[in-house]
């Protein structure tokens, strides 16, 4: 099993447990210091600085005439890490966000646009566990107070115009629903709005005004979502997590509540490779039933249940393309 796949097991057993965590009163915790976007110190990805990490999957950067704005998910989760928000100066969460989320995720988005991806002082994984979360709003305030102000950098400094994709998972979804909600949604904006990819939390139409979930492999201007759960599988927090949930099919990209194992474009594995025709899948309400994937060492995955860790890896041959396939779709609409 290799070490990615371990990280992301081991990040689901907290979804499986009653986990007890390191920590004091939020008013006696200390915040870390507010990054200044300013300073390229504080963008994980930037253009004309592409880490070794990423290029290892996706080569080196070839300007686009589109832009990607990146939001990583929680990776903050040691049991004994007191913290409510990352020091983003810390080396090890810098490593984390680099060798797992962007390597393995907002990879998935480099062919379709410039990738553009702010560190910031994302929420500790216990602000969603009984009793932590009652802290949830402090912490989450802090989280969206460096998107929006990453975003806005990013708006006037980096955009000049271009199209944009926005794309996230988990956490940083709940930050780009925020971040649409405000900058997006019913504005001038919308009409820069490529797509925006926000899986792994739920996605209500009603989170928005005029923002729709697309049910064409072709819109643009809306979003898409969803939540990979195994295949005839619930997840203990279904009615209160998912049900209800807006669900996007990331094969088929449209109203289709069943794909087969050929229409599959590819996982991308722990070890770096591609795996097409690897996995069926089944739309529910509120949730993505996947069979457990064709993929090396696939028996250990057939002992999990929930396929939050890999919404992107599990379909990251499918949402590249479609990325891809949306760019072209706003340039000739544009």
């Amino acid at each position: 099993m290799n070490r990615t796949i371990l990280f992301f097991a081991a990040t689901l057993l907290l979804n499986s447990c009653k986990p007890l965590y390191k920590t004091a009163p939020f008013e006696e915790t200390i915040i870390p210091n507010a990054p200044n976007y300013a300073d390229e110190r504080f963008w994980a990805v930037l253009p004309d600085n592409y880490p070794p990490e990423l290029r290892e999957i996706t080569g080196d950067f070839e300007e686009k005439q589109t832009d990607v704005f990146f939001v990583y998910p929680t990776l903050l989760t040691e049991k004994k890490d007191p913290s409510w928000n990352a020091d983003i100066a810390r080396n090890d969460i810098r490593d984390k966000v680099l060798s797992q989320s962007v390597k393995f995720q907002a990879s998935a988005f480099a062919k379709a646009g410039n990738l553009y991806i702010p560190y910031y002082r994302q929420s500790h994984y216990k602000i969603y566990v009984p009793p932590y979360n009652k802290q949830e709003e402090l912490s989450r305030t802090i989280a969206y107070a460096d998107v929006r102000a990453a975003f806005q950098y990013y708006l006037a400094n980096y955009n000049q115009g271009r199209p944009i994709i926005i794309a996230s998972h988990s956490q940083g979804s709940i930050m780009c629903a925020m971040l649409l909600k405000e900058f997006f949604d019913g504005t001038a904006l919308q009409k820069q709005l490529v797509a925006a990819y926000i899986p792994g939390v739920k996605i209500q139409n009603k989170d928005f005004s005029s923002l729709r979930k697309m049910d064409d492999p072709m819109a643009t201007g809306g979003y898409v979502s969803w939540n990979t759960y195994k295949k005839n599988n619930y997840p203990p927090t279904y009615e209160q997590w998912y049900k209800g949930a807006t669900t996007t099919n990331p094969i088929s990209w449209d109203t289709a509540k069943n794909t087969t194992f050929d229409q599959h474009l590819g996982v991308l594995n722990g070890d770096g490779d591609i795996y097409p025709n690897a996995l069926e899948v089944q739309v529910i309400d509120g949730l993505i039933w996947s069979s457990v994937p064709k993929i090396p060492k696939r028996f250990f995955l057939s002992f999990v249940k929930n396929y939050h860790f890999a919404d992107i890896n599990l379909f990251w041959k499918d949402i590249e393309k479609n990325a891809m396939d949306r760019v072209n779709a706003w340039q000739k609409k544009n």
